[in-house]
């Protein structure tokens, strides 16, 4: 007796012998293909919307809203996200050397400053110093910090017996002497800081002129410079008054928390110490907000007080909280380098732009 038939199994080849499916299944397969294409953009969720060309006008597509964030490139761009990565890469490595950047006309000696530690002061002057050099600017950069931070960043030796700015504020040495080309960068040069460092407040204070020892050594250099950065220690020590003393502009990273604003009163009456008995021609230029966390109200807080406060002063870039800027040192490398593509580096590079901008009267966009 044959037996029963299963209902539940279709009558007709296997579509696991065969290879074939139903149409059914086929048509679906296109369907959603059609729909994945149409849709990559779209939110999780979200319905599919229909083909450009099917009743949607040009004029409706151009009154669509588009939100970008804070912290990208305001420009909407139909190219896929690679491609524009590698154009931002191209951009700031700058490997033709065509683009520069505006030279000032004179040197300017700015003193990247900050009581408060954490906030992005070596961080920002490692990758200002990169992003001017890549573009035509001669750049030197002096770490004063004892921990050296700066010198790890641009890959510059500076363990015991490395001559460095100790020589030249204790002992006089000359600059030049002491000052190393950076690897990879042309046009950028930088003054190491040792361990040794850590004690130099102790004995500037029986040596004569303590104040402006700094001062006197980048005078003193034979090689002109477009742009030397101080970086600070997190400290409001001789140090930090030597660059004072030494620098014409005064650059503070502002990290978009309630604890950078703390003290931020403090270090401006220093400043206004300083340039009333030591260096009269010493000016707080320029802020910069870094870490900025586009997730938090606090952050849009925080930036808004700084720009009602300080007006222009502040810079339109700002400094997102990126992991490619935190990895960077441990390779030796800037942002601008380690990863060209990412938001750190856009985000500085257009930092740099506006602060070679604000340090002429008329801008150069290319070589001649």
């Amino acid at each position: 007796m044959p037996a029963p038939s299963r209902p539940d199994r279709p009558v007709g080849p296997d579509p696991a012998v065969t290879g074939h499916r139903p149409a059914a299944a086929q048509n679906g397969g296109v369907a959603a293909a059609d729909y994945a294409a149409g849709s990559r953009s779209a939110a999780p969720g979200s319905q599919p919307q229909p083909s450009p060309t099917v009743g949607v006008t040009m004029d409706d597509q151009a009154s669509s809203a588009v939100y970008v964030s804070r912290e990208t490139d305001s420009r909407v761009s139909d190219d896929p996200p690679l491609a524009m990565e590698a154009m931002r890469a191209v951009q700031i490595l700058n490997p033709s050397g065509e683009v520069t950047m505006p030279r000032p006309d004179h040197p300017r000696v700015m003193c990247v400053a900050n009581q408060k530690g954490g906030v992005g002061k070596t961080t920002t002057t490692v990758n200002l110093a990169v992003a001017l050099a890549l573009h035509g600017n001669r750049v030197l950069v002096v770490d004063l910090d004892p921990q050296g931070n700066a010198s790890t960043g641009l890959n510059v030796p500076h363990h015991t017996g490395v001559p460095d700015v100790y020589d030249c504020l204790i002992d006089g040495a000359p600059l030049a002497e002491v000052a190393q080309p950076v690897e990879g960068i042309p046009n950028l040069w930088c003054v190491p800081a040792t361990i040794d460092l850590a004690g130099a407040e102790i004995e500037l204070v029986s040596v004569v002129a303590r104040e402006s020892r700094l001062s006197r050594a980048i005078t003193g250099h034979p090689d002109q410079f477009d742009y030397v950065f101080i970086d600070c220690p997190p400290s409001l020590g001789l140090l930090t008054v030597n660059a004072l003393v030494a620098a014409q502009e005064v650059l503070i990273p502002i990290q978009c928390e309630y604890y950078a604003l703390e003290g931020l009163n403090q270090l401006i009456n220093n400043i206004n110490l300083v340039k009333q008995h030591l260096n009269p021609a010493l000016d707080v230029s320029t802020i910069l907000l870094t870490m900025y966390d586009r997730r938090t109200r606090l952050a849009d807080a925080v930036e808004q007080d700084v720009r009602n406060h300080f007006g222009d002063k502040v810079l339109q870039a700002v400094i997102p909280r990126n992991v490619r800027v935190s990895e960077a040192p441990s390779y030796g490398q800037s942002v601008m380098t380690y990863d060209p593509g990412s938001r750190g580096a856009t985000s500085y590079f257009e930092a740099a732009q506006e602060i070679a901008e604000r340090g002429v009267k008329e801008p150069v966009g290319r070589n001649a």
